[in-house]
């Protein structure tokens, strides 16, 4: 039976080990976290599976790569046996009428990247009354993805603990791992030897990854017991851009800020002052939300903002998912089994896949 030792239970880190784990593999997860991964990325992620909207910032293979990985998603549901809301109702993108100039400029942004032209379609003030009713009065054209889907990011870390821990992974959490080699994962009490150790620690790894950087994200949780939408909807502004995401019961996650720091402090006033101001523009039944929670976190990127898998001889670093963690981490993992078990690059990973030697 080969064995890995996977460091890291963020997103990637967890798929990768119920990916081998059904292989047959024996695995064990270490993570400096508890297992309900507050401290990760992904409890920060707003779950959001959109290839095509994220062209916007993002190169074709982010597309491609994340069309491959919604697929997948699709069946993660099915496998641990649980109710995961996963929703493929589309993505729905709007500007006020005086930033008409911003929509027009995201869907050539979009157009350009060469994409098959039924990623999108434009949608009228009868279209949007139809397929968001709250807006019906507030917009009168937008943009609809129709193949982009949402999923509840803490419950897949909740589905992953529990399905993992059935098949019998060996976790340690609350573990600081001092030293990652080829085979070994050393901790301050022991060194731990496998076939395969996997790096998915995202900044984490930055003492052994010179060029990877933090990119911070904010995020804000509120009920709006006034508000009701069915899928991500986009606002386009010129200063204010946003992105609002449903979850049950009323609540919703506010976000899109990107901020080049790796500050991980506490979402700032201006941060907020700008989300909450844009979510009301686009509805004022936000006026009356409770605030929830408040998120913030720092993604690993590479000067390119593309993910990479590096390996050697008993070694594989997967890092650099940027914004697109959850988006990415099944078709990354499907790519590292490959690699891991056949020894081969399959073609679809070959601009990923590379020798760290």
């Amino acid at each position: 039976m080969s064995t890995a030792g996977i460091v890291g239970a963020g997103i990637a880190g967890r798929l990768l080990a119920l990916d081998l784990l059904e292989r047959g593999w024996k695995v064990s997860l270490f993570d400096r976290g508890d297992e309900k991964g507050f401290h990760s990325c992904t409890y920060a992620s707003a779950g959001m599976l959109a290839p095509f909207c994220e062209l916007e910032t993002a190169e074709k293979e982010i597309a491609t790569l994340g069309e491959a990985s919604l697929i997948r998603w699709k069946r993660w549901p099915d496998r641990w046996g649980s109710t995961v809301s996963f929703r493929q109702q589309g993505s729905l993108v709007v500007t006020h009428p005086h930033d008409q100039h911003e929509l027009l400029r995201f869907k050539k942004i979009i157009e350009s990247k060469g994409c098959n032209p039924d990623i999108l379609k434009e949608v009228s003030s009868l279209d949007i009354a139809e397929l968001e009713p709250m807006l019906s009065d507030r917009f009168g054209s937008g943009l609809f993805f129709p193949r982009e889907a949402h999923i509840d990011n803490r419950e897949v870390l909740n589905a992953l603990t529990n399905v993992l821990k059935k098949n019998n992974v060996q976790w340690f959490s609350h573990t600081e791992v001092v030293k990652i080699d080829a085979h070994t994962v050393q901790t301050p009490s022991n060194c731990y030897t496998y076939d395969w150790v996997v790096d998915c620690r995202g900044l984490g790894a930055k003492e052994d990854m010179e060029d990877l950087r933090g990119v911070r994200g904010e995020l804000l949780y509120v009920h709006a017991p006034d508000v009701t939408f069915s899928r991500p909807i986009r606002l386009m502004h010129p200063r204010y851009p946003l992105y609002i995401v449903p979850r049950a019961n009323h609540v919703f996650l506010i976000g899109a800020t990107t901020i080049e720091s790796e500050d991980y402090n506490p979402i700032t006033v201006r941060s907020t002052l700008e989300l909450l101001s844009a979510a009301y523009t686009l509805h004022p039944g936000f006026a009356e939300a409770h605030i929830l929670e408040t998120c913030t976190q720092c993604r690993p990127a590479f000067p390119d903002n593309q993910p990479r898998i590096t390996v050697r001889d008993g070694l594989m670093r997967i890092n650099g998912l940027y914004r697109h963690g959850f988006l990415l981490s099944p078709i990354l993992s499907h790519f590292a089994c490959e690699y891991l078990e056949q020894g081969r690059v399959v073609t679809e990973a070959i601009a990923i896949i590379r020798d760290a030697a």
